[in-house]
């Protein structure tokens, strides 16, 4: 086989220690939390729920299969709707999920009791903070240089993956944090999530408008599954805004039906008293 055939295969394994690294440390985060939990919890108290360890576990397996071979690889060097679903999951998709896995009394023990760090933790996830940051980053690793640069060293790429999905554990921390204290109030929550939704706006119609080649080295002359350059940079754009959108969208739909669903209980408990 010769050099354009395998630099052109998209299914040539490629392996990714860095990811096995970080994925391997989520687990041992895990097996931790599970060995200290009964050393700090009252006897009998279950250390995490069903529901807790079934997003864990969808967490881990959405976040080594968005960043490994060969979704990796593909999304890198081959298709860049690839690489935008990819970023999907790692911002919007598996940050959620950590934080719906992590019980409360965890989340206490590390960012509330952990001094300094938990105070700069608490300040970065502000609403406002988190989502300058979230979107910022989220424009920032759009631009052609940083693509470019990603895409030259595997070590910037792996580290541009690491800030984005803390910069999605930060942005959702409003929404779901395992601490109620930490969370903005049910309104304010669709409000926060609907503007989050609207910034891509801007990234999305650069791609999808855009005249000619956007990233140079997409540019290769292979074209998988037939797909041509610039129809894989529009499919990128629409994918991050419609997807996204509607993903967002959705979860802003769900809040809002148990929400109005709360509050018509509560003024139905009410009424009875008010009679009396």
């Amino acid at each position: 086989m010769n050099l354009y055939a395998l630099a052109s295969d998209p299914w040539r394994w490629q392996p990714h220690p860095e990811v096995w690294l970080l994925v391997l440390s989520v687990i041992f985060f895990g097996f931790w939390a599970k060995r200290i939990g009964p050393k700090v919890l009252p006897p009998e108290t279950p250390i995490a729920t069903r529901a807790q360890k079934i997003s864990f576990v969808a967490a881990v397996f959405l976040l080594y299969v968005a960043a490994d071979w060969p979704v990796h690889d593909i999304a890198e060097e081959h298709l860049y709707f690839v690489h935008m679903i990819q970023h999907l999951v790692i911002t919007l998709i598996a940050p959620p999920l950590f934080l719906l896995a992590l019980p409360a009394w965890l989340a206490r023990l590390v960012i509330l009791e952990g001094g300094y760090g938990s105070r700069i933790i608490r300040r970065l996830s502000h609403p406002i903070t988190a989502a300058l940051i979230f979107n910022g980053l989220s424009a920032l690793t759009h631009w052609t240089g940083v693509v470019q640069w990603s895409y030259d060293s595997g070590i910037f790429h792996y580290f541009v993956h690491l800030i984005l999905f803390i910069s999605g554990l930060l942005m959702w921390m409003p929404v779901v944090s395992p601490l109620k204290e930490l969370r903005i109030s049910p309104p304010a929550q669709m409000l926060y999530l609907f503007l989050n939704s609207v910034i891509p706006t801007i990234p999305s119609a650069w791609l999808t408008f855009a005249e000619g080649t956007v990233y140079k080295h997409y540019d290769d002359g292979f074209e998988m599954w037939g797909i041509s350059v610039v129809t894989d940079q529009q499919t990128a754009g629409a994918i991050m805004k419609i997807i996204g959108g509607f993903y967002l969208w959705g979860i802003i739909v769900v809040k809002f039906f148990r929400y109005t669903g709360k509050a018509r209980e509560d003024n139905q408990h009410l009424r009875p008293a008010a009679g009396r």
